[in-house]
């Protein structure tokens, strides 16, 4: 199978950059999934799980929260808030945080800001848990 080159970049590091397969990532329209050759393509993410398929044929998954993709001549970058490969996440961290989220929810009402900030700090550590439990 064809392959093209992936980047994903955060504000603190570069979490990844190899040749891969296909990636599948978490648009704000819905899951996008890309191979080589794609045509261009800019696209908003949301916070949510991915996929990547390597070179070699192993597959991982990841969580990211945030950002852009773009798709341009056989490179993807995708330039995130956050972006967590599976076998990174502190998942007692990540249960942690759902517990403080879920309560924060339960102390505010709908149309406080606080209930928004929480309901999105519970969905990236729901995600976060989700793919630390995955098999890669």
């Amino acid at each position: 199978m064809k392959t093209f080159k992936l980047e994903a970049v955060t504000p603190e590091k570069i979490a990844y950059s190899e040749d891969v397969e296909s990636v599948v990532v978490p648009g704000k329209e819905g899951s996008l999934g890309i191979l080589a050759d794609h045509a261009p393509l800019m696209v908003e993410l949301t916070t949510g799980e991915g996929t990547v398929r390597e070179a070699t044929g192993k597959t991982f998954k990841f969580a990211v929260s945030g950002g852009f993709m773009e798709v341009s001549n056989n490179v993807v970058r995708i330039l995130a808030d956050t972006i967590e490969r599976h076998d990174e996440i502190d998942i007692e961290r990540a249960r942690a945080a759902a517990k403080r989220a879920q309560e924060r929810i339960r102390a505010s009402t709908q149309e406080d800001v606080d209930f928004q900030r929480a309901e999105a700090a519970l969905k990236r550590a729901l995600t976060r848990i989700r793919v630390a439990e995955s098999d890669g």
